[in-house]
């Protein structure tokens, strides 16, 4: 039997209802509290509101780009929340489970500055191999610009203004991060630059604002 939305959660944090979707493993609310920073009562409000927006139990990306047009409807923010999805989609099972948003939601709301920079190199590492090149970074910058409504339509000459000024920021922080001048950003080498340099971190940290 599936929790009454207005109960609290008491022996897991979640239960589906049969649905088409992939049914995700209980997680003990006590599991909930270690892994993440956030109170059982919190975790209980958040579970209540979850379950109400997803009563299949998971988020998919379609659902999850519709979020993101709604807070930001004067830019196309397809592109950049295709990215952080990813990111959340800690398992790559094309769907967030209530766990894995919670978990991410804890690193960036209360995680310490190195935990929200590995989130960072997540998101940037677009195809997940450990490495950022110069075009992964290049293609968030660009998603950030238009989601924010800052990048004119394509082919106009303001359009070459803002792809000019995109590719000047991504040459000037891609040199700074990668240190030893081979071609692709590590873990290593995206922590050091950060954690030295103020600047950069202000500028990667771009997702601050539209999360």
């Amino acid at each position: 039997m599936a929790t009454p939305p207005d109960s609290p959660v008491e022996e897991h944090a979640y239960e589906l209802e049969p649905s088409r979707a992939p049914k995700p493993i209980p997680v003990a609310l006590e599991e909930l509290c270690r892994l993440t920073k956030f109170t059982k009562q919190e975790i209980r409000v958040m579970y209540r509101g979850f379950k109400t927006e997803c009563p299949e139990g998971v988020v998919h990306e379609d659902s999850f780009k519709d979020i993101y047009a709604k807070f930001f409807p004067h830019g196309n923010s397809a592109l950049y929340a295709h990215y952080v999805f990813k990111a959340f989609d800690v398992n790559c099972s094309g769907a967030i489970s209530f766990r894995e948003l919670l978990v991410t939601l804890s690193t960036l709301l209360r995680g310490s500055v190195y935990e929200r920079l590995r989130w960072a190199f997540r998101l940037y590492d677009v195809d997940g191999d450990g490495a950022i090149t110069r075009q992964e970074l290049a293609e968030v910058v660009v998603a950030v610009h238009e989601l924010l409504g800052r990048r004119a339509p394509p082919g106009s000459p303001a359009s070459r203004v803002d792809d000019a000024k995109a590719n000047e920021q991504v040459d000037r922080v891609f040199r700074k991060l990668d240190l030893n001048q081979d071609g692709v950003i590590t873990i290593e080498e995206f922590l050091e630059s950060c954690l030295k340099d103020d600047v950069i971190t202000r500028s990667l940290q771009m997702f601050d604002t539209v999360l």
